[in-house]
């Protein structure tokens, strides 16, 4: 555990991380099933997405505390990625491993994944963590919740979580499906789906800017006060409802795609934290998103290519 002194008039940011992971990317020259394989490059991120926002807000030199569920067996290199960032954060510990996460490129860049589930988490240890979020969150302006749950948890857990957060604290979800509704009926001021996770929560195809605006008015009319939609390469929209923006994102060399989401969250987050209009919003969330995808083995972003991508970006309204 690593606490932070909280200094008044600091604007903190809260994560919530309910299911972190151990991703291990291997590359092969060829995947034989049946086969011995020989591994040429092997690489392990410490991460789950709540994990990298804080990472990704840390970053952009801004105060934030990292909490959530944590495994016994093997969670305690969380800590020392965290401590390398200057992360503070405190867990609920439970017996168990972090979930693996495998991910095999052959030479022919193909991908096979085999993803793991995160083990099972007490009632009583759920309870705990919301009165860890209660305690911590009356001291933050903003919280953070983003992706899934461990094994045997319902989605209205989310909800738990938000009702455990004292009025007046901004609250931020990137989740999606049964979890997000879920959230959105205790009211959200940012959600950040893209189109595949906005396509599965209103469980219809968005073919067109005109389904894909009309799909973010949906989750608006729910209960979010702003969505931000991630196009991907094509940049990002946002929309309270009442204006509606759309940021092109710039043209930079993809070497990863680990943690982009994350990153527009994170920066996207600490920018409404700041009381930043709509359109700084969306620069921030998509010139985090970019700078990740330019960073080779990383969860988050380089704070200098954040700023050259930013200063770059313009926005129109739509």
């Amino acid at each position: 555990m690593r606490l932070l002194v909280w200094n008044k008039g600091i604007e903190m940011i809260l994560t919530v991380c309910l299911s972190p992971c151990i991703d291990v990317n291997i590359e092969v020259d060829s995947l034989s099933v049946g086969k011995n394989n020989t591994i040429i490059s092997k690489t392990i991120f410490f991460t789950g997405k709540a994990i990298n926002v804080a990472i990704g807000v840390a970053r952009l030199n801004s105060a934030v505390f990292a909490t959530g569920f944590m495994y016994e067996g093997n969670g305690s290199q969380f800590e020392h990625e965290l401590h390398k960032e200057g992360v503070p954060y405190k867990f609920v510990w439970s017996e168990g491993r972090v979930r693996e996460n495998y991910k095999f490129i052959d030479h022919r860049s193909m991908l096979t994944e085999v993803n793991d589930i995160s083990p099972a988490v007490s009632e009583q240890k759920q309870a705990e963590l919301l009165d860890m979020i209660k305690n911590l969150s009356a001291k933050c302006e903003a919280v953070v919740i983003s992706g899934s749950l461990a094994k045997g948890m319902t989605p209205d857990y989310y909800g738990k979580i938000l009702e455990s957060v004292p009025d007046g604290i901004l609250k931020i979800v990137d989740t999606e499906g049964d979890r997000l509704l879920c959230s959105l009926e205790h009211g959200v001021d940012l959600i950040k789906p893209n189109i595949e996770e906005l396509e599965r929560t209103l469980k219809r195809k968005l073919r067109t800017k005109a389904e894909m605006l009309d799909g973010c008015r949906r989750l608006i009319d729910k209960g979010a006060k702003r969505v931000l939609l991630s196009l991907g390469k094509n940049g990002a929209i946002i929309t309270d409802g009442i204006q509606t923006l759309y940021s092109k994102s710039v043209n930079v060399a993809m070497n990863s795609t680990i943690g982009a989401g994350d990153g527009m969250v994170a920066a996207a987050s600490n920018a409404l934290v700041k009381g930043q209009p709509l359109d700084i919003i969306l620069r921030s969330g998509v010139a985090a998103g970019t700078a990740a995808v330019t960073s080779p083995d990383c969860i988050s972003f380089n704070k200098s290519k954040f700023d050259e991508i930013f200063s770059t970006l313009s926005v129109k309204e739509i």
